[in-house]
């Protein structure tokens, strides 16, 4: 029997399990030649379905392309110039205004910290709300809700910036959350194959346009149809001399390709005056799955500059007329960082496609998979290569920004260094230069061979034992949890029926196998905070294992299972965050999470999510604890309306202030949270309108300082959708 309470065992998560791989997805539909997209009225054509394949090899490099994604839809322009042409700009992120908040991460490094300091522990309980802006997306009548915004807004001078869920662009008052403009990028309902989200836009100052004329301040995002688009920050009128008529099809040597494929949803970094790009891949659907490409584009121009294809490494071009980007490579999804001084950006890469069966992948795709890249925005050649998870079979791609930081050594010299969390609750610490570990990383024996015919596993996996994990240990018979003995019972079945060694448990043909941490475990998408004066780290992270099982080719067919770009493909009929065809491999794949289906109950004891401090100097916890309570979650779903502090699930990341506070949402609890950075005590909290699955941020505006969440619920971790950005500020200032 557990040892929880009795009022415990009464409590459920309604959503126990969350989505935050690369599953969010969609395929480029462009303007056609002949209609100028204008402001963002851009029609859409549909892909051609990738006939079905029979042999496990990959797709010719001159198969055709297929009509509506490619580009043909959008002109390409003149030819690019040589990538060395690149000028040299200052980022409007390198030194941001103390009360801006003008990028994703805020500043260059991703620190997700502001210096404002109106806000403290002994005054934010007078915070109140000082506006809700609607951003006008959401899904219509009889439409299946897609719908997890995800958004974090961004403030430079007198803009406050944002996207919407399909891509719209809008740019509002700080103080009263008044539109000042809307762009609508035109986005179609069916270019979401999973989840409409758009994490950011970003920022950009022109080197080249002279101030006082249109498109000096720009306004850049990426798109799930796969465009980039340029607006003016000021009219939010597209940039003409960016691309076609402000935007670029990101589509061109893609290959063939359907809606619901591939997408953006992460801000694309300006290094040095080069966008870099990178997509999700929706997980689950076939071995040679459109390609993970790399891509970086002159800011300016929005020439093609160089692209960084895993299989052709040594080939920067685009593919020549009717070839493509090697297919099925390991993707990247998450967002970016770059460092200017260096030259470098570091992208955070996924798996191959077919995510739980390796044997087909080539060394060279072994080599970056789940690893940070750093990548030279001159050339597109990688200078240095760390691997999270060799030969990844458990879908452990990293799902977090990078945070740059400069770490000070024992003897007192600087490290420019790299923090890298990741699913499994390692948090990796590199010299940015050269990817060699900061702090100790260590090579420990994992389960091997492997139980699937022909695909061995490695016999070691990396352990970050300088940095406190993230996580706990390993499960047990004895941590089984219900609402009841019966409930309990039940889940020491399963987890006896299941095959369960430990972490890096083998993937299994004839019983389901535990995935523990699950591939929500630890950190995903929101990342973390840090303040380097203090040298506090904060992570808020997941406690979430999967039940997983590969099957038959035949027994896929039996569940219906399909890829998205076969003509017979259903919705439900297998796709990303759970059961999938991994098409063009010899199995299929059925995820779960680890729960009592009938009541909807995680099978390991709370808390399913923890906030955590550790001190950068000293490698230590500072303190740490559950994040999110049962308000909002009970058994089949129902909510309990108890403020018991459990931990729940949680997606989106936390932010620090210099006043001395850690804001953070991301439960689904449908709450923002306000906790003392030095004590870990809540001091503050609000009930949302939505879920607020996205990470929050805080500016500054004719003295008053405002907090910022996106409560737009997410779709899957079953918290209310709204269009509702939630503005906060002290009710006793000015």
């Amino acid at each position: 029997m557990s040892n929880h309470t009795p009022i415990l065992r009464t409590l459920l998560l309604g959503a126990t399990i969350i989505a935050g791989t690369a599953g969010v997805s969609a395929l480029a539909q462009v303007p056609p030649a002949d209609q100028p997209p204008g402001n963002g009225n851009a029609t859409v054509s549909p892909g051609t379905p990738t006939p079905p394949q029979d042999a496990f090899s990959p797709p010719s490099p001159n198969a055709p392309q297929a009509p509506g994604v490619n580009a043909a839809n959008i002109p390409d322009g003149p030819p690019a110039e040589p990538s060395e042409a690149t000028p040299m700009v200052e980022q409007v992120t390198a030194n941001p205004a103390h009360d801006d908040w003008p990028g994703y991460g805020r500043d260059d490094k991703a620190t997700r910290f502001s210096p404002l300091d109106q806000i403290t522990p002994s005054n934010v309980s007078h915070l109140k709300r000082a506006f809700i802006y609607h951003t006008g997306s959401k899904p219509a009548p009889g439409q299946v809700n897609k719908w997890a915004a995800e958004t974090t807004p961004i403030k430079v001078g007198d803009g406050l910036y944002m996207c919407s869920a399909m891509n719209d662009m809008m740019r509002i008052d700080p103080a009263t959350g008044k539109e000042v403009w809307h762009f609508h990028a035109n986005e179609k309902y069916d270019s979401i194959p999973y989840t409409a989200a758009c994490k950011a836009v970003v920022y950009y100052t022109s080197s080249t346009v002279p101030e006082g004329e249109h498109c000096h301040h720009r306004i850049l995002e990426a798109t799930l149809d796969e465009r980039l688009i340029e607006v003016d920050s000021e009219d939010g009128k597209v940039c003409e001399g960016f691309g076609w008529h402000g935007m670029v099809n990101l589509m061109k040597g893609m290959g063939e390709s359907v809606p619901g494929f591939v997408a953006e949803t992460a801000p694309p970094p300006i290094v040095n005056g080069a966008i870099i790009t990178n997509q999700e891949v929706l997980d689950g659907q076939r071995r040679w799955a459109p390609s993970g490409v790399i891509r970086g584009y002159d800011a300016e121009t929005g020439r093609f500059l160089w692209a960084w294809d895993v299989n052709r490494p040594h080939e920067h071009g685009e593919p020549k007329e009717g070839e493509h980007y090697s297919r099925g490579t390991p993707n990247s999804w998450a967002a970016m960082i770059g460092d200017n001084a260096l030259g470098l950006v570091y992208v955070p890469t996924g798996n191959s496609a077919a995510d739980y069966y390796s044997a087909m992948r080539s060394p060279e795709e072994n080599k970056v998979s789940s690893a940070v890249v750093a990548i030279d925005v001159k050339t597109g050649e990688p200078r240095w290569v760390f691997q999270t998870v060799h030969k990844d079979v458990w879908d452990y791609d990293i799902g977090s920004q990078p945070t740059l930081m400069d770490f000070t050594k024992p003897d007192g010299s600087s490290v420019p260094a790299l923090i890298m969390p990741t699913k499994r609750g390692q948090t990796f610490v590199l010299d940015r230069r050269t990817g060699e570990p900061v702090l100790p990383v260590e090579e420990r024996p994992a389960p091997s061979p492997g139980m699937v015919p022909g695909d061995t596993r490695a016999p070691t996996q990396p352990w970050s034992v300088g940095m406190p994990r993230l996580g706990f240990a390993p499960l047990k018979e004895a941590d089984m949890w219900g609402m009841s003995p019966i409930d309990q019972l039940y889940c020491r079945l399963k987890y006896r029926r299941a095959h369960y060694v430990g972490e890096f448990t083998p993937p299994s043909i004839d019983k389901p196998w535990l995935e523990y941490p699950g591939y929500n475990g630890g950190s995903d998408w929101g990342s973390v905070a840090y303040d380097e004066k203090t040298g506090i780290l904060i992570a808020n992270w997941n406690n979430t294992p999967m039940y997983d099982q590969l099957v038959s080719r035949k027994k896929a067919d039996k569940l219906g299972l399909m890829p998205v770009d076969d003509p017979n493909y259903k919705p439900g009929g297998g796709g990303a965050e759970g059961a999938g065809a991994m098409a063009e491999t010899p199995y299929g794949i059925v995820v779960s999470p680890f729960w009592d289906e009938y009541t909807g109950m995680m099978c390991n004891r709370p808390p399913y999510g923890m906030i955590t401090a550790i001190d950068m100097h000293t490698q230590k916890v500072l303190w740490q604890h559950p994040l999110g309570s049962a308000r909002a979650n009970g058994p089949f779903g129902l909510p309990t309306h108890l403020p018991l502090t459990i931990g729940t699930p949680n997606n989106g990341g936390p932010v620090i202030t210099a006043g001395g506070l850690i804001f953070v949402a991301a439960t689904t609890d449908n709450m923002i949270h306000a906790f003392d950075i030095h004590t870990g005590r809540e001091v503050w909290n609000d009930v949302l309108p939505g879920g607020g699955q996205a990470t929050p941020m805080t500016y500054e505006y004719k003295g008053k300082q405002y907090v910022a969440i996106m409560a737009g619920g997410h779709h899957f971790m079953m918290t209310p959708v709204t269009d509702d950005l939630v503005v906060y500020a002290l009710d006793n200032v000015n």
